[in-house]
């Protein structure tokens, strides 16, 4: 194929239509610049709330919007489904997948992470992530049908097997993913199985850590701590992972038999910076300069999980939807500047607004800095935060509909297992159960 015309007047390419892409185009508006948008997929996705996709509380579509509907009013702004596979920064050129060649003279890179699997990526054909929907519908049929073989299991062992879900990693996701578990065994569960009794479901919190939630005070850890117990989550603290395989894990050499292993222990940026032959740090992420722009390439910025970031007191930045959404607001000013004829800008500044995450279906924890938060009123304080950020009315309305409902009648609504075979392929890998 041939190569795509920038034309005139300046054209900016976006790579990845996350936070701080769309931050990023959004900070462009009526800027007089062609944007061009490029992602694999064709949504936008509030990843924030991926685990409860995975975990039936919400369906996939009330997080995830077209990224042609969120610009079709923006006429500038032109959205190509495509994978990137190289840039060449001395012709200025992004390379496409198919062959195609997309000219920029201001790039923006914000591809994202993935999760990483320290050195063994065989293990995540039996552990899978949680960072596309696919992944949480891939996690949401597996929980399912574990629930479903167990139902159907004679032997005693494989119904405990099918009855152990074992999430690896105690950050947010990992703590958030096994208290909604533990909700949907023990509260949702029960009465809907005749065979098995869901609430003696075991689900392990597997940290090779020494606490959970390692970015908060150790107050709001320990206190998370004890929520997840009385959850009935088992937080195995200081353990980790040594082998994943078929039918379970291993931990110090001991064999946990289980049906469902999530993983939710590390992640890893994309390629983007081998594209432009930047340094990177041990996750894959870009060394950029103080206003985000590649050593020697200034017409190249990179943001958001993709970049390596320092705050003002040295300490990384964290790769969550806030600062993804500085970063992006930051990089379109910066454009806007620099087109104005401004030689000098000013450093990206990164601004904490607070921490949070939930535990279970009733209590969560904030940290806010200079005054931090537990229990039902960070659960509620937490549900605002995250509403006013998804995109639209409509969305909006869904979930909180979705989360009262929940709430107050302890059902979810989404169970669904949308692939057919998912259980006849995991019962002819557990022939005990079928």
């Amino acid at each position: 194929m041939g190569n795509i015309d920038a034309g005139n007047p300046h054209q900016v390419v976006v790579v990845g239509g996350g936070f701080a892409g769309l931050q990023c185009i959004k900070a462009l508006n009526r800027s007089g610049v062609k944007i061009t948008l490029i992602d694999q997929c064709n949504h936008h996705l509030f990843q924030p709330l991926l685990y409860q996709a995975a975990t039936t509380i919400l369906a996939p579509s009330q997080i995830a919007w077209p990224l042609r509907r969120l610009f079709r009013h923006r006429k500038e702004v032109t959205t190509i489904l495509a994978t990137v596979v190289g840039v060449d920064t001395q012709d200025k050129h992004v390379q496409l997948g198919e062959g195609t060649k997309l000219q920029y003279d201001t790039l923006v890179l914000a591809t994202g992470a993935r999760h990483s699997y320290f050195g063994n990526p065989d293990w995540e054909q039996f552990a899978p992530g949680l960072k596309t929907l696919e992944d949480a519908t891939t996690i949401r049929q597996s929980i399912l049908t574990a629930f479903e073989m167990a139902e159907k299991a004679d032997d005693p062992e494989q119904q405990r097997a099918c009855l152990t879900f074992a999430v690896i990693g105690a950050g947010p996701t990992g703590v958030e993913l096994a208290g909604i578990i533990a909700e949907l065994a023990h509260r949702v569960l029960p009465a809907e199985f005749r065979r098995i009794d869901t609430r003696s479901a075991r689900i392990l919190l597997i940290e090779a850590g020494d606490k959970v939630l390692s970015a908060f005070p150790d107050k709001l850890s320990d206190y998370a701590a004890d929520a997840l117990a009385k959850l009935g989550v088992e937080v195995m603290l200081g353990k980790p992972v040594t082998d994943c395989r078929e039918g379970g894990i291993e931990i110090d050499g001991q064999a946990i038999a289980c049906q469902s292993v999530i993983w939710a222990a590390g992640v890893q940026a994309s390629a983007a910076a081998t594209w432009v032959n930047a340094e990177s740090d041990r996750a894959g992420r870009a060394l950029v300069l103080p206003d985000l722009t590649v050593p020697g390439h200034a017409d190249v910025f990179v943001v958001g999980d993709t970049a390596e970031v320092k705050d003002s007191k040295g300490n990384p930045v964290p790769g969550i939807a806030p600062a993804a959404k500085q970063m992006g607001n930051y990089v379109g000013k910066a454009i806007r500047q620099r087109l104005s004829g401004t030689t000098t800008i000013k450093a990206f500044e990164y601004r904490h607004a607070g921490s949070l995450a939930t535990l279970g279906r009733r209590a969560a924890i904030a940290d806010f800095g200079f005054f931090k938060l537990k229990g039902p009123i960070a659960w509620w304080t937490w549900g605002f935060a995250h509403i006013w950020f998804l995109i639209g009315n409509r969305s909006r309305i869904a979930v909180t509909w979705s989360w009262l409902w929940s709430y107050f009648t302890g059902q979810n609504t989404a169970r669904i297992i949308t692939n057919p075979n998912a259980y006849e392929r995991a019962a002819a890998k557990n022939p005990t159960a079928s």
